[in-house]
């Protein structure tokens, strides 16, 4: 088996991002500051957002909470948007009252989308990019392979697929309503789940020598735990993420590196989007 690990990536872009902020604060004036609002209160929410506040914390980007009511939600979204001070907006979902998402989503406004969410955000997703990097920096060759991403989410699957569709990568999307799933996946030689179903993924589901990625996280007895079921981890002959320490660590990441991008171009210092 060949592990996947995100925390030596994730060390190597945190030290440029560190240095990054420091010019900016610098050079600039700009002290980059992120915002999350939240609605709700859950273990793998307060998971992470701890993390990205101590991921901040220790690059100099200052994280801010709002946890509005669902009636001051949208006010709240509002005075982030008008706040020069933030460069990046975050809503962290799910939101306490979910008929709310879509709007919600798309008040945030587009230079300050840093989760890429709306419909005219400038920022790619963050978990989206956080897969790319891991697959890259193991040389992971994407074109040539038939690629499965389980779930259709927001945060992971839906954005997901569209980059990697737009990058001309043969891809499936199976979602709830796909039949035979288990079965099916056999055909690919890459899955990505995302679905947040524990156990999802078994052995039984993956063809000998693929590429498996658990982006999913969901509660399950007191921790988070992904989709991938144990006896798939007994396999030697895959390539997979670790049960800690794949996607995760990359994410966080990759959400201060757009809002590291929202606080160059407010400094009149604009770049390309995020890359390794």
């Amino acid at each position: 088996m060949k592990l996947l690990s995100g925390t030596e990536l994730a060390g190597y872009i945190k030290e440029r991002q560190a240095k990054q902020v420091r010019n900016l604060r610098q050079s600039y004036s700009t002290h980059p500051k992120l915002a999350i609002i939240q609605t709700s209160d859950n273990e793998v929410i307060d998971t992470y957002v701890r993390m990205k506040q101590q991921y901040g914390a220790d690059i100099l980007v200052e994280v801010e909470t709002h946890k509005p009511s669902n009636e001051k939600l949208m006010e709240t979204i509002q005075t982030c948007n008008d706040d020069p001070a933030v460069h990046g907006i975050i809503i962290q979902l799910p939101l306490d009252d979910e008929t709310q998402t879509e709007h919600a989503v798309n008040a945030v406004a587009p230079e300050k989308d840093v989760d890429g969410l709306g419909e005219q955000s400038r920022h790619v997703p963050a978990t989206a990019v956080a897969i790319d990097w891991l697959l890259n920096g193991y040389n992971i060759e994407l074109r040539g392979r038939k690629i499965a991403i389980v779930g259709n989410g927001r945060l992971v699957g839906a954005p997901l697929a569209r980059i990697w569709r737009q990058a001309g990568y043969d891809v499936t999307v199976f979602d709830e309503n796909s039949k035979n799933v288990a079965k099916n996946l056999r055909r690919y030689a890459l899955i990505v789940s995302a679905a947040g179903a524990p156990n999802l993924i078994t052995s039984q589901s993956i063809q000998p020598g693929a590429v498996v990625v658990d982006a999913a996280t969901s509660a399950e007895h007191g921790k988070i735990v992904g989709d991938v079921a144990d006896d798939v981890r007994q396999r030697k002959d895959l390539t997979i993420t670790p049960e800690k320490g794949g996607v995760g660590p990359l994410t966080v990441v990759a959400l201060f590196e757009n809002v590291i991008h929202a606080a160059r171009a407010a400094a009149g210092k604009p770049t390309d989007q995020a890359s390794l």
